[in-house]
């Protein structure tokens, strides 16, 4: 008569721990940096979102100078990533910022991002990246580095 096993051995589970700790190891590092990333894009997306609408105001003749975005009559209805927003076309020209707070991931918080708008009517996106674990590779193809 043959021995029916009756379940996994020791040896057996202990691989199976490992091996799944040698993917968690790997997986949550490049989890925690595609939220930055992603973040980031929300953000420079979020912001990007406006230029119809500052558009239309510079078109009308309207300028402003160094207002909080939520005051500037230009549609911003805040974020939770974004601490402190500031724009600025006194003279056609300008540009808006958002800080990243406390909500972003901590790789990316205090990262600035600016959308400017040239003289020629173009607009440019640039990124101060100053977080504690900040990566280029977090910036959006379409921004420069500040």
């Amino acid at each position: 008569m043959k021995k029916v096993q009756q379940g996994f051995t020791l040896i057996e589970l202990m691989i199976v721990v490992a091996i799944i700790g040698i993917l968690a190891a790997i997986a949550i590092p490049a989890y925690q940096d595609y939220i930055s990333k992603s973040q980031v894009q929300r953000v420079v997306g979020e912001l990007s979102a406006l230029k119809t609408s500052i558009e239309e105001q510079l078109t009308r003749g309207e300028n402003w100078a160094a207002e909080d975005c939520l005051t500037a009559g230009i549609g911003y209805t805040g974020s939770n990533l974004v601490a402190a927003c500031e724009a600025d076309f006194s003279a056609g020209v300008g540009e808006m910022s958002g800080t990243m707070g406390t909500n972003a991931a901590a790789s990316i918080s205090e990262t600035v991002v600016n959308i400017n708008r040239l003289a020629s009517g173009a607009w440019t996106c640039t990124i101060s990246g100053s977080g504690s674990g900040w990566k280029d590779a977090f910036r959006p193809t379409n921004c420069d580095p500040a």
